[in-house]
């Protein structure tokens, strides 16, 4: 009979504090989503090996995180296509792209990192259709995953850039804006 089975849920308490009464009751999956599959610098550095990337909810409107994240790739010189199924290009300062209606439009979607700024919702079919064109790298702005699409993502790419823990810059997780130049430096691309 094994020790530890996978329904089984065991009680940690805190280390830091060892007088401390308070303890968590973690189940075996938490604990291996916890501790195997944060994001890290390293995942992050295999994100932007990537020779492409796309962003995935790329916007015109420059109040929104999707154009914010589409400029941080053109501003640092980076091949990127912007994914947006209804508009035909995006505008930042004097040049348009254009855009392509979803991923599977990709030229080279293997040899693409992806960036997604969308619902919860919408980053689920996403990522199912990505995993489907081999697409092996993401990163998930905050705000675009709940846990069930995290725990999807982490189950199902080689790298996944996301959530908040880890070594991440940001207050509220991963967030190209402000953890990306270390990325692109740890790579050589900055």
């Amino acid at each position: 009979m094994p020790l530890l089975r996978p329904s089984s849920t065991f009680t940690l308490r805190k280390v830091a504090n060892p007088t401390s009464s308070i303890a968590s009751v973690i189940t075996p999956r938490q604990l291996r989503f916890k501790s195997s599959t944060m994001a890290t610098d390293a995942t992050m550095r295999t994100f932007f090996q990537s020779p492409n990337f796309a962003v995935i909810g790329a916007s015109n409107n420059p109040d929104k995180f999707g154009y914010k994240v589409f400029a941080w790739y053109i501003n640092h010189s980076l091949p990127v296509t912007p994914i947006n199924p209804t508009s035909r290009a995006i505008t930042y300062g004097q040049e348009s792209f254009p855009t392509v209606s979803s991923i599977s439009a990709l030229q080279n979607p293997k040899e693409t990192s992806i960036s997604i700024i969308t619902p919860p919702s919408v980053t689920r079919k996403t990522l199912a259709d990505a995993k489907e064109l081999g697409i092996q790298s993401v990163w998930m702005q905050p705000g675009s995953f709940d846990e069930d699409v995290l725990s999807y993502a982490r189950d199902n790419f080689k790298a996944v850039v996301a959530g908040t823990d880890g070594s991440s810059k940001a207050h509220d997780g991963w967030c190209i804006l402000v953890d990306g130049e270390r990325g692109l430096k740890g790579v050589g691309k900055l």
